[in-house]
């Protein structure tokens, strides 16, 4: 077991606690940099979707982990910066103004929807920001003109610094240096006053507005915050699929943003990596389950969704901490044997938000 002695108060603050955590993460990003070395072209196309995830789901816990402000739509914000961002490159912006436009353009949008918000918390919220796709989906059919309608459009070729984006080498650097860079700008949100002020809104209103916490204002900011990383998730998004169209934003998309932050743990950036691993690798572990189950039972429709709603229910019944809290968990157990109980970890009653999101 790791005793950290504190000598100074800026070690409350330190983006890593100890050494042991900078060189485990140091090997982390030495082993994803080397992944075009090991990987071939499909497996670089699905780990560069898992850190697009990992992007989308950097704002959308900064919303539901640590200001508690459910979403159901933030699939609106993921089709807002991809298109935005593929209208860009039409009218011949370069890559990085493409991108930034698209995370602006979704920034605004989101404090936009956070001022309705305001006055709404939890289903209320949950029903209103599903509005506000089902909104965002009817803009993308009817505005042909600018998003191809139904008929969808082609996303440009692009390059950024002489390398075409098309490139799955380069589009997986470009996804890990942006994933690098979006949750590096999210831990020092949080340790700024801002993200203290989100904290306090979670935990409580009233006794953050008792200490002089502006709560409407944290809100919409925290709603733009969370739109604009997840509209350049949607940038990214965009050449992924290469071809924009309605169906590839639905409340499917939704579900699986939410999925990606309760199943790899509410409050905690770390469960938004284990999320995005867990469900931007699961529908080819599906897809390997269809092939090895009974035909009857890999041919039934909605299968897909159905696992995933499953998967929701069981981990926010039998692991509410998440596949964060879960590792936690068996860490902590290796950390104390032989002097581990069985009752370390019993579920116990929780009074507090602050004892359920760590």
């Amino acid at each position: 077991m790791r005793f950290i002695r504190k000598t100074h108060y800026n070690q409350d603050i330190n983006l890593f606690a100890h050494g042991g955590q900078v060189f485990w993460y140091a090997l982390l990003v030495l082993l994803v940099v080397s992944g075009p070395l090991w990987l071939d072209r499909f497996l670089l196309g699905e780990f560069s979707q898992v850190f697009i995830y990992a992007i989308a789901g950097v704002g959308l816990m900064l919303l539901m982990g640590y200001t508690g402000l459910v979403s159901l739509g933030h699939a609106a914000f993921l089709a807002i910066g991809a298109y935005t961002h593929a209208w860009l490159l039409e009218q011949g912006a370069p890559w990085v103004a493409a991108a930034s436009g698209a995370t602006v353009v979704s920034a605004v949008t989101g404090a936009m929807i956070g001022l309705p918000a305001l006055r709404m918390t939890g289903i209320y919220l949950a029903v209103a920001t599903l509005a506000f796709a089902v909104i965002v989906e009817q803009v993308i059919v009817h505005w042909e003109s600018v998003t191809g309608g139904v008929a969808g459009m082609a996303v440009p070729q692009s390059t950024l610094v002489g390398f075409d984006v098309a490139s799955p080498i380069t589009f997986y650097y470009v996804c890990v240096v942006v994933l690098v860079l979006a949750v590096l700008a999210a831990m020092n949100l949080l340790r700024s006053p801002t993200g203290r002020s989100m904290v306090a809104v979670r935990d409580s209103e009233t006794s953050a507005q008792s200490m002089g916490v502006h709560v409407a204002r944290t809100k919409m900011l925290t709603f733009a915050l969370s739109a604009a990383f997840t509209g350049l998730a949607g940038a990214l998004f965009s050449h992924r699929i290469g071809y924009l169209a309605p169906d590839a934003f639905t409340l499917n998309t939704s579900i699986q943003l939410l999925l990606m932050v309760v199943v790899g743990g509410l409050g905690s950036l770390h469960g938004v990596l284990f999320g995005a691993i867990f469900v931007g690798l699961l529908p080819q572990g599906i897809a390997i389950l269809r092939d090895h189950v009974p035909a009857n039972i890999g041919s039934i429709p909605g299968l897909e969704p159905g696992i995933f709603g499953l998967l929701l229910i069981l981990f926010l019944i039998y692991e509410p901490d998440g596949l964060y809290g879960r590792w936690l968990k068996i860490r902590r157990y290796f950390e104390d044997f032989p002097l581990y109980r069985k009752s370390t970890y019993k579920r116990q009653r929780r009074f507090l938000r602050t004892e359920r999101l760590k």
